[in-house]
């Protein structure tokens, strides 16, 4: 399963990984479409810490080069999970500013439409391997199993030592008991 999952990540991050470099080569070219969500967004990032950028060309190049850091991470096996919800959480709102096919004339709505669904089809791959934990067991029933294993031990150790101290009480008795 390993060369599947391999091969599946590479090909899921490369759409990233090449929109992300040609938006950091031209980000003007995304920045009015971008200004949907950052007009929105840029208030609240300026109340939140005026150090963010809030800028639209600003927000544009931070996302592209998060697309291709977390792209290039996911394509070659590190991080995959941290980077898929990287890419996940930047999909979002790239989705709704960038193919908002319910503002559309019937002409164009149809195009709008497509990439739209093509990007939730995207969104499920990454929410896919976001959550794939290789068949290994995930934190949560590691942790659930490890104080399992840590309860029985001790309950283990309290029957031995319960045992161990009895032994030792009827040798001493035997050893009281024993003329000399």
């Amino acid at each position: 399963m390993k060369p599947v999952r391999t091969v599946a990540r590479a090909m899921l991050a490369s759409i990233f990984v090449v929109s992300g470099v040609r938006v950091l080569l031209n980000p003007d070219s995304k920045v009015e479409t971008a200004q949907r969500v950052t007009d929105k967004v840029g208030p609240w990032l300026e109340k939140t810490d005026p150090r963010l950028p809030s800028d639209a060309r600003t927000l544009v190049q931070v996302k592209a080069a998060s697309d291709v850091v977390a792209g290039l991470a996911l394509a070659t096996g590190h991080f995959t999970r941290p980077a898929a919800a990287v890419l996940a959480a930047g999909l979002l709102p790239t989705t709704a500013a960038g193919h908002p096919f319910w503002d559309r004339s019937r002409p164009d709505r149809a195009q709008q439409e497509t990439q739209f669904l093509k990007n939730l089809g995207l969104l499920g791959g990454l929410l896919l391997a976001a959550a794939d934990t290789e068949g290994r067991p995930n934190l949560r029933y590691r942790t659930t199993h490890a104080v399992d294993r840590s309860q029985r031990n001790v309950k283990r150790a309290v029957r031995t030592a319960k045992r161990e101290a009895k032994i030792a009480a009827m040798s001493a008795a035997a050893a009281r008991k024993m003329p000399g």
